[in-house]
């Protein structure tokens, strides 16, 4: 059976428009809305989830936070702008140690391996590092300890968002995963064949590619495209496309690594 009851309202390509996927769950559907990059919108049981929100998002579509969830230090992934358009006066917020106050409201230090309950919700930190890649020997882009993976439990679905990150042990020992969010773009993370060898380790039922957007490399969703090739004649996954890249940021617009680059 299926796992969604909702069309895939998303479509390829630089300037279309955005919409939710359903989930159903226990208590009611989970709404998931692709943003930006690696910022997705979750909405369930009445509250507003954000993961890592950019400035490459369009944020008329945005609803404001109750938890603001973020990965990992480099500015397409922290960038306070955007947590700012979010927040409201009871937002909260989660993070690695590194992020440590830097949040304008409660946060909630979470490490690798651990699991936090915060406003009702089930948040699990993976590990999220690279294994080789680095700017120079003996460098890693994103070191393990510093960085986190998110596998959020909503309604009895076991959502990831794997962050910035090679295919380390712990991402592939994984199970039960209801729907993934797997990162690909070099050389700061995985290429297409990597992700999509790291989807069929742990298997989760539905995969999307995101933060496939990398710099010198057109058109934009051309990582996401490799990934679904990839992906044919996986038995058991689902694989959702989705336009994490749906304008030009605005002229002058700040915050990072911009245009989907990412580390």
């Amino acid at each position: 059976m299926r796992l969604w009851i909702g069309v895939l309202g998303l479509v390829i390509g630089l300037g279309a428009g955005m919409a939710a996927d359903t989930i159903p769950a226990t208590g009611g559907n989970i709404e998931l809305t692709p943003m930006a990059h690696a910022h997705v919108q979750i909405e369930f049981g009445g509250k507003v989830i954000h993961i890592d929100p950019s400035n490459l998002a369009n944020f008329g579509a945005a609803k404001p936070a109750d938890i603001v969830l973020v990965t990992d230090i480099h500015g397409d992934h922290m960038d306070p702008p955007s947590i700012d358009r979010l927040r409201k006066a009871t937002t909260q917020y989660v993070a690695p140690q590194a992020l440590a106050d830097k949040f304008p409201g409660t946060t909630t230090i979470i490490a690798n391996g651990e699991t936090k309950t915060v406003d009702g919700i089930s948040i699990q930190a993976v590990a999220a590092y690279n294994l080789t890649r680095g700017p120079a020997a003996g460098q890693l882009y994103h070191t393990k300890g510093r960085g986190n993976a998110y596998l959020l439990t909503l309604g009895g679905k076991r959502i990831l968002f794997t962050g910035d990150t090679e295919c380390t042990p712990e991402i592939k020992a994984l199970t039960k995963i209801d729907v993934a969010f797997v990162t690909m773009n070099l050389p700061f993370t995985m290429s297409p064949g990597e992700a999509a060898d790291c989807v069929k380790a742990f298997k989760p039922k539905v995969v999307y590619p995101y933060h496939y957007r990398q710099q010198g490399l057109e058109p934009a969703d051309k990582n996401q495209q490799d990934f679904m090739a990839a992906m044919k004649g996986a038995v058991g996954i689902e694989v959702h496309p989705a336009n994490f890249y749906p304008a030009p940021a605005a002229p002058g617009a700040r915050g990072g690594r911009q245009g989907g680059r990412g580390q």
